[in-house]
């Protein structure tokens, strides 16, 4: 029933998305992956700070929730400047926020990095989608990545399901299997060369991106990882409910967060 609900909600939710990536706005999308921001740094908090909500004042969630936004939405000027002119100022707002509390909790500091931690891995990954769409063929490179990194999951679940034998991660995540894995990058090399060819009509660029889907791979099994690290360090088993058959949107997103930076280092560097 759960895997059921979980192909519903993708089969929603797709056509949405793939309708503001191809006839929205820049700032549309913009908009979009802020809401998702959010929703992910909420989770995010929740999680890190084990529901401890005398930990985690308003003040710090009002100011992850408004540099989250303010990180995505500047994305649209294309400017690296301003989005690390936003850092600062998230960083400057801290600041203060420590100098007001210190005489009270000595381990601010502790929730200071675990901030900055979760608004590097979220915002600013996510900002670099937006900073994609205005490449050249850049909505093409995203819905790639989308379909890559899918494919990576849907692999790596049915592998794992059928053939699994080897645990991954155990201490981790003790379902997932190294057969899984290996499914996973091999469906995606597989489905990314092949939607690059029929899309791009282009047999040297569909070669290029094969190792490009190994990268993103890779890097979307480390996330996967590393939510699900967080999570067992929580007791938490899912970041959320919002998605129904997926849990949480930082469930639904994890390995995306990882997977960005690296197809965005690679369509500057490489292709």
């Amino acid at each position: 029933m759960q895997h059921i609900k979980r192909w519903i909600t993708s089969l929603i939710l797709a056509p949405i998305l793939l309708w503001i990536l191809i006839k929205g706005s820049t700032l549309l999308f913009a908009v979009l992956v802020s809401v998702v921001a959010i929703f992910a740094i909420r989770e995010y908090l929740r999680i890190i700070f084990q529901n401890d909500e005398g930990s985690i004042s308003n003040t710090i969630k009002i100011i992850s929730y408004t540099v989250s936004m303010t990180l995505i939405i500047s994305a649209c000027l294309g400017s690296w400047e301003v989005l690390f002119l936003i850092l600062a100022m998230n960083l400057l707002a801290l600041s203060i926020f420590v100098l007001s509390r210190f005489a009270g909790n000595h381990a601010i500091f502790d929730i200071i990095a675990k901030q900055v931690l979760g608004i590097v891995y979220i915002p600013v990954s996510l900002s670099l989608l937006v900073f994609i769409k205005e490449f050249d063929g850049g909505t093409f490179w995203i819905i790639w990545l989308l379909i890559v990194v899918f494919a990576n999951d849907t692999g790596a679940f049915y592998t794992g399901t059928f053939f699994g034998k080897r645990a991954l991660a155990p201490n981790i995540s003790p379902n997932k299997t190294i057969e899984g894995s290996l499914g996973g990058v091999a469906a995606s090399m597989v489905i990314g060369f092949i939607f690059c060819r029929l899309f791009f009509n282009d047999l040297s660029l569909a070669f290029l991106t094969i190792p490009a889907s190994f990268l993103l791979s890779i890097a979307g099994q480390i996330g996967d990882l590393f939510e699900s690290a967080m999570k067992r360090s929580s007791n938490i088993k899912d970041s959320g409910r919002i998605l129904p058959g997926h849990g949480g949107m930082l469930d639904r997103i994890d390995g995306l967060l990882l997977a960005i930076p690296v197809l965005y280092v690679y369509l500057v560097f490489i292709i």
